[in-house]
Formats: C-alpha cells, structure tokens, sequence
C-alpha cells in the first residue's frame, strides 16, 4: 500500500480520498502550500516520506508547481498527482513541473483509487533506481577533494569554481559540500543565505534518508547544490568523520560530482574525505612555506596509502616575478604540477560580490583558462587551449 499525503482538500475531498485509500492517507492542515519540501516533510506525523503526494483544488496552482518542481530534482522519489481541472493549459504547465497525474476536482472514489495506484507504482519504480539496497553499493558519482596544508592558498575560489565548472557542463549534477567545519565560506563565496547548514545535513532525518538530505541542500541559481558550513565553530565540531563519511556516500548516489571544500591540515573531517575521495586536487600557492607544506602533506598521504588514482596537483597565485618556476616546485614536490593558476586582479572583486569568477563573464582572464582546463579534467568538456600566461611559465621553468 503506497502511502498518501492529502493536503489542499475540502471536507468532502479528504473523505472521497480516505474511502479511495482504505483511511491510509495523511491529510495536512489547512493552509498555504510550503514551496520548500523540507517545510513540508516538517508537518509530517513521522520521519518517513510519502509515495504519492496528492493536491486538492484548495491549494493555489502556483505554490502547487512550485513544490513540485522542487520535488521533481530533490525528492523524485514522490509522485505528485493534482485535483485541478484539466485544461490543456494546465496539463502543460503540471508537465512541466514534474507532476504525474491530473484529476478534475469532482473525481470520483474509483477515479482517485486508480490514480493513486498508478502514482503508487512510479514512485516505487523510481525508488528502486534511485535508492540503493545497501551502504556497500557501488557509488556512482566522482568525489572531488580540495586539500592543502595551508590555508590562505585558495582553496574555496577553486572549489566554487571547479564546482560552478561541472555545473555548466553537466546541470543538476554536482553538490558542493563546505568541510571547514569551523570558519568554512562557501556560502559566502557563492552569495548564498543557506536554510540549513553541514550539522543539519549530517544529524536527525537527513542522516537517514537520501530524499529527505536532498531538501536540506541550498540551490545557487547556476543549478548547483551546496552543503554550507556551520553557523559557528562550536556547531561545526558537532560534525564528526564518519558523518563526513555517510554524507558523502549518500551523496555520491544522488550526484555525478561531489565537490568537498576541506580546511587546512589534514583534520579527522579532511582525513574521511580524502578515505572517499575518487580524485584529490592538492593545492598550493607559489612561495616556499606552500611548497614545503605541500611536500610534507603528500608524504603523509603516501604513508597513510589516501592518494586515489586521481590525483590532481594545482599551483595557486602563480606568479613569474616571485622568484619559484614550475620545475622549482615539481622538484620540490617530487611530482608534476598539473595545472597553474596565475594571479588574478578579478578574484578579489568577484570572491567579495560572491559571484565566483566563472560566472563573471571574464572569458579573456587567464585565471578563467586555467580554471575551465581544471574543470575539463574531470568533465566531457573540450580542453581549454594554452593561455599565454602557463606558456611564458613554462617557458620561463
């Protein structure tokens, strides 16, 4: 038996819909529809979320496709059906928004049985696909772990970048996940104003349920999701490394990348990203006090065997004039640099907007190359040609 939520309905719908589901069916208060899934879900008896989401005519049409546009990309595992009388009109625009099924508003108990059943199957359908059967499944999505030792290197404006760069080449698909538990900016870099934070995602019923973390994650209009950081410090050390560690599995089923933003060293939150990590990018900037760090971090990593297959080394704020080369660095490093970011005028102004640079329509930035070649590393997207800036570089090495 799917189970039913009813909300937008008179007294004479909720009984025509209690006889059509055997009394099965959670009929919601009176009032407006959230527009916000996670809203929803919070007048819910129980932690558990509904098969079939049906909307009588009480509900205004726009707070109805609203919700279910939201519930099509975060919870799909929902089928909304809506009482509304089925113009051609309003058949496309339910389309459009996800919704299944349209019943005009005097359906009969026969009628809504039928529908419910049918919306019943596709939420059980999709689930299947969409839900693994256990924790040991093989996950489908990329994690992308930015790591340094230092801080002040860049971190954040490579990870918002590389994330924003996925997005473009693959909507939908990529989450960003703020790990600097304590002082983490994403939302900041991003221009967000984040509902619920990286505790919330971790505890209580997100911690359970892929469906129900979906609705807990902050959409930037780009069509990139994030996990913001905590509020405070004292919030952020409630995160421990096997929440680290569920997030991300769980994560890496709903998407194809999962972006993780670690803060410096190597902290039992970084260390649990990195044991899930697909690919590393190990960041430095170009002085020697990065340099060395860097050396003493991937040595610790190669002791410890947490250096995936997909290892990625970027250099930071490069810059000819500052005295290190290329080869300078990979010598010191012992490994190549695979990508180098030169200093950039733009970052500053872009990271205090919070609008991060590849959104900023700067094509002819160097900084923009290098960031869109480090975003092809890990996307289908072509590879972006050689700005001028890593030529002279190389050169100059």
């Amino acid at each position: 038996m799917s189970r039913v939520v009813l909300a937008g309905a008179g007294e004479d719908l909720v009984l025509r819909v209690k006889e059509a589901t055997g009394g099965d069916v959670h009929v919601l208060p009176p009032g407006r529809l959230p527009s916000d899934p996670a809203r929803l879900f919070e007048q819910l008896v129980d932690d558990e979320l509904p098969d079939v989401l049906l909307v009588g005519p009480h509900a205004p049409a726009p707070e109805v496709l609203g919700l279910a546009s939201r519930l099509d990309v975060q919870s799909p595992g929902i089928t909304v059906v809506l009482m509304a009388e089925p113009s051609p009109e309003m058949w496309q625009a339910a389309m459009r928004a996800g919704i299944r099924d349209l019943l005009p508003p005097d359906a009969g108990v026969e009628e809504i049985a039928a529908a419910v059943e049918r919306a019943g199957r596709a939420a059980a359908g999709r689930r299947r696909v969409l839900r693994p059967t256990s924790e040991t499944d093989r996950y489908a999505g990329r994690v992308i772990t930015i790591a340094s030792p230092k801080g002040g290197v860049g971190k954040t404006t490579v990870a918002t970048n590389l994330a924003i760069g996925l997005t473009e080449a693959a909507p939908q698909s990529t989450v960003l996940v703020d790990l600097d538990v304590q002082f983490g900016d994403v939302a900041s870099a991003l221009g967000l104003v984040p509902e619920y934070t990286l505790p919330d995602a971790v505890h209580g019923p997100a911690a359970e349920d892929t469906m129900v973390l979906k609705t807990f994650l902050t959409q930037h209009p780009s069509g990139l999701f994030a996990v913001c950081g905590a509020e405070s410090p004292a919030a952020g050390d409630t995160v421990s490394g096997e929440d680290v560690t569920r997030l991300l599995a769980s994560l890496a089923r709903e998407f194809r990348y999962v972006v993780v933003d670690t803060a410096p060293g190597l902290s039992e939150q970084t260390l649990a990203a990195l044991d899930r990590a697909s690919d590393v990018v190990m960041l430095t900037s170009m002085d020697v006090p990065g340099v060395r760090g860097l050396r003493k971090e991937l040595d610790v990593l190669r002791e410890l065997a947490m250096i995936p297959a997909g290892r990625h080394v970027v250099m930071n704020f490069a810059d000819p004039k500052g005295g290190l080369t290329v080869r300078d660095v990979e010598t010191t490093i012992g490994t190549g640099v695979d990508v180098v970011l030169p200093r950039s005028k733009a970052v500053p102004a872009t990271t205090n907007q919070g609008v991060p640079i590849l959104s900023s329509g700067g094509r002819r930035d160097p900084m923009v190359r290098e960031l869109r070649r480090l975003v092809s590393r890990f996307s289908a997207t072509p590879l972006a040609k050689s700005g001028r800036y890593r030529a002279k570089h190389r050169a100059a090495s």
